[in-house]
């Protein structure tokens, strides 16, 4: 049996929801036929224009124009076309010089491998060696690299952990293999896998190869994943994990337009890399003459003057 109060609230609620449906007493015939008329109007007014859907080359268009800022941000600011008058003269001096013309390390520079530095002319290995030993020296004196200083690492210093093997290691790597060459003895004093750029690029887990000549090497990725893994075999005793590592040829990598400005961009390739500059570089082969006179002057003062 029903309470009188819980009919109470059935009525009630009855009534209101009644109420809810039905139509409001406001809305009259007259209110109708303006709405009415409103929709006639924009059904025959004039209609809005098409939405803008951009074709696949308007696309490429705009996709291409943004790379291009994107890369012009990545080069950096481009290079010089010469050195200041006090720096020509410089060089101009050095070319003249006879006999030795700098030392770091064990290694030398003569006039005979300087005159290399020439327009047009090959470079040797004694250039190409001393130019990475270099780039290795100035690594080293980084103070990112020399660890923790009162806390705190040195974040602003972009030259990275770098190695360098002299212009043989490749050679004796390709011809005699890891162990034949015993190129286990050319990482005795170092740890390769504490680095971030040593012919592998361990900080983005990339194989690296930079053609100048536009040829993609699979033996090179081949052979330096070869090392690699033997090379953790040696020193860690167990095998390399290749979780996520991929081989990496860059399309943008700047070309040369002769045969023999070779080892000028193989040096660039590498102060670049050293200094945590990827592709795109902000080099070509309009800035070899440049870039040739200012490793006279880099080898000369053994300083790197890259990046300044």
């Amino acid at each position: 049996m029903s309470s009188r109060s819980l009919t109470d609230l059935r009525g009630r609620y009855q009534n209101e929801d009644q109420r809810r449906h039905s139509v409001g007493d406001n809305v009259t015939p007259d209110f109708l036929e303006r709405a009415l008329q409103r929709a006639r109007e924009t059904l025959n007014g004039p209609k809005p224009p098409p939405p803008f859907i951009p074709s696949f080359e308007q696309l490429r268009i705009a996709r291409g124009d943004r790379d291009v800022e994107i890369n012009s941000r990545l080069r950096g600011p481009p290079l010089p076309s010469s050195l200041s008058s006090e720096d020509e003269t410089e060089v101009s001096k050095l070319l003249k010089k006879r006999g030795v013309i700098a030392k770091v390390a064990r290694l030398q520079v003569t006039d005979a491998d300087i005159s290399r530095l020439r327009p047009g002319t090959w470079l040797n290995d004694e250039i190409v060696n001393f130019y990475g030993q270099l780039i290795l020296e100035r690594s080293e004196a980084s103070p990112r690299n020399k660890g923790v200083k009162n806390g705190a690492r040195f974040e602003k210093d972009t030259i990275l952990n770098v190695h360098y093997f002299n212009s043989f290691f490749y050679e004796k790597l390709s011809q005699e293999g890891y162990e034949k060459a015993r190129l286990a003895k050319w990482t005795k004093k170092f740890d390769i896998f504490s680095k971030d750029v040593a012919a592998i690029n361990f900080r983005r887990r990339r194989i690296e190869s930079f053609d100048s000549m536009g040829v993609r090497r699979q033996d090179v990725f081949n052979r330096l994943r070869e090392y690699v893994e033997l090379e953790h075999l040696n020193k860690k005793s167990k095998p390399f994990d290749w979780t996520g590592w991929i081989d990496y040829c860059p399309r943008d990598t700047p070309q040369q337009e002769n045969g023999y400005d070779c080892g000028v961009f193989a040096c660039q390739f590498l102060e670049a890399l050293s200094r945590g500059m990827d592709s795109p570089f902000n080099f070509t082969q309009k800035s070899m003459t440049f870039l040739r006179r200012r490793m006279i002057l880099e080898i000369a003062r053994t300083e790197l003057l890259g990046g300044t």
